[in-house]
């Protein structure tokens, strides 16, 4: 599915595009000559984003036409992979997280843009794109896990709020009370809600463990948050994750309809339940955020950094691209990375790359925003770790570890067990091929 969106240029700031000839010399071309760009996105009716960079990109550069390909979701770099591979790839193309950086860039499916990338100032995420001092992608978004939790049913469960000084077992703790709370207060609600992404343990468990590394293959880091885990699940404050699976839950759905009062989730949920709070797929209450749970004290309360993880969200160019439409879609890598767009991502609840005082004032001056000192601290501050570190490893390790996930949480194996097999896949299959 392809829609056309016209992108405007000024005058002042026209593109000034060049056409390499058949005699190998460059040849200005017109620099209002009209240009068509083609860029990937997804489920395009409910996430409103790239119709939104489209659009402010529109206001300097007139002559170019941003069309947009529709991929699906859940199968996108499975249908973008094939689609390099048979030459009918978009032009710009999404890099959903850094999984899958590296086989892109080591595949020669990106175009080097580190003149682009070089450009932008005081973007940190850019950094994860580079290779070897050349950079293949600028990122658009740069996400990162946070709490979620719903302050009335807090207050009905009578338990306290998350402060900012939580560690897990002060999370772990919290959830059981909830739990019992809201039982007794008659409502059915859990007090907290893991979904099934292997994120939701992996990701915090590989950036906040001293010295936890991904590509070591030694994943004993992994334990003590699967054995959180499965306790939640045994108390019951929150569903299993046979339950999740099964039944199809979703995290939308059990947080925006109240029915967990907790939620580790990346900040690109900000949008969506606003949006689902308009059209009433989620409930209007009292909700914020707080920082994720913390390994130990040392990075918890307002006047440290806590620690969290999420990778950027960046936008690469198909090498295959025509020579006279690479200027455009540099001219476009560059507005995306910058404020302007950062300003406009955050009016429709997204996180960009660079988050300034500017960006969250507009993110936090939309309607249904929480307003709370809390929610604008753990929005703002941060360390973020990458979830993927860039490897040639890092796919077939996370591969392997989204079994190891499945099987722990189902109870088909017990932790120690899981772990040490994974250990071993990640040895025989991966680290030593």
């Amino acid at each position: 599915m392809k829609r056309a969106i016209s992108v405007a240029v000024s005058a002042a700031t026209a593109l000034t595009l060049v056409l390499t000839g058949c005699g190998g010399e460059d040849e200005p071309v017109d620099p209002n000559a009209p240009v068509t760009i083609t860029l990937a996105g997804w489920s395009l009716e409910s996430t409103p984003e790239f119709k939104t960079l489209a659009d402010g990109f529109k206001a300097s550069h007139p002559n170019v036409t941003v069309e947009l390909k529709e991929y699906d979701a859940t199968n996108y770099d499975t249908q973008m992979t094939a689609d390099l591979a048979a030459g009918t790839a978009p032009d710009v193309y999404v890099l959903k997280n850094l999984k899958n950086f590296y086989t892109y860039q080591s595949g020669g499916q990106l175009l080097d843009v580190t003149d682009t990338s070089s450009a932008l100032r005081g973007v940190s995420s850019a950094a994860a794109y580079q290779v070897e001092g050349k950079a293949y992608a600028v990122p658009y978004r740069q996400d990162s896990w946070v709490l979620f939790y719903n302050k009335e049913l807090f207050a009905k469960a009578k338990v306290n709020p998350p402060d900012g000084s939580w560690t897990w077992d002060d999370y772990a703790t919290a959830a059981k009370a909830l739990t019992t709370g809201l039982k007794g207060a008659g409502a059915r609600a859990t007090g907290t809600y893991q979904h099934v992404f292997q994120s939701t343990t992996q990701g915090f468990a590989l950036a906040q463990t001293p010295g936890a590394d991904l590509l070591s293959g030694d994943f004993s880091y992994l334990k003590p948050y699967y054995q959180r885990s499965l306790d939640l699940q045994a108390a019951g404050a929150q569903p299993t994750y046979g339950t999740a699976s099964t039944n199809k839950l979703t995290y939308q759905a059990q947080f925006g309809k109240q029915q967990s009062a907790m939620l580790l989730m990346g900040t690109w949920y900000i949008a969506t339940l606003l949006q689902q709070r308009t059209t009433g797929d989620a409930d209007k209450f009292e909700w914020g955020i707080a920082p994720a749970p913390q390994f130990d004290k040392s990075t918890t309360g307002t006047s440290a950094t806590p620690v969290t993880f999420g990778d950027p969200t960046g936008l690469g160019i198909n090498p295959k691209i025509g020579k006279s439409k690479v200027a455009a879609a540099k001219a476009f890598l560059r507005y995306v990375a910058g404020e302007e767009a950062g300003k406009a991502l955050a009016g429709i609840g997204i996180t960009p790359a660079q988050v300034t005082d500017a960006v969250s004032r507009t993110l936090f001056g939309l309607d249904g925003v929480p307003q709370d000192a809390l929610s604008a601290f753990a929005y703002a501050t941060h360390s973020v770790k990458p979830e993927n570190p860039v490897s040639r490893h890092t796919a077939g390790l996370q591969n392997l570890l989204k079994d190891t996930h499945s099987a722990i949480l189902s109870t088909s194996e017990d932790v120690d067990a899981a772990l040490n097999e994974a250990q071993s896949r990640a040895k025989n299959e991966v680290l030593n091929q």
